[in-house]
């Protein structure tokens, strides 16, 4: 056992592979309502070679970043044998606020994947992101 107190890492941000990083970040810019890193704006004059973006939250804290990968394969899951390995999970305060995001979701090029609305205890839906990151919006 050492003498020193533990040196304790922070989380800073989630970071998200793709390969049309300015797509996925995007997307998950408007759906979660974030802002860009100062400096990660998307180019006045469209020229884009963006192979890493920064997402924060409206206050400056981060929350994700999305980097360039060549190939992605596609995520399966819900399939059986193909796990998420990981995922997002976002709330909303109503049910009537999850069906309001379920169309926003698929507006910015989402992707239903399971829907357990009918669930009283959690009613939730599951989506992928464009590059086919899993995430979830259910009632809290």
């Amino acid at each position: 056992m050492s003498d020193f107190p533990p040196v304790i890492p922070q989380l800073q941000h989630t970071v998200l592979d793709a390969t049309d990083v300015r797509g996925e970040a995007e997307f998950w810019r408007d759906l979660l309502g974030l802002a860009y890193r100062p400096g990660d704006e998307v180019p006045e004059d469209g020229a884009d070679d963006a192979d890493w973006l920064v997402l924060t939250h409206p206050d400056g804290r981060r929350c994700l970043a999305i980097q360039e990968v060549a190939s992605l394969p596609r995520n399966r899951w819900p399939e059986p044998g193909h796990p998420s390995v990981s995922h997002l999970d976002t709330t909303v305060p109503s049910t009537s606020a999850l069906d309001a995001a379920h169309e926003r979701v698929l507006a910015l090029g989402g992707e239903l994947r399971l829907d357990r609305t009918d669930d009283p205890d959690e009613p939730l839906r599951a989506y992928a992101s464009p590059a086919g990151h899993v995430f979830c919006v259910f009632v809290a």
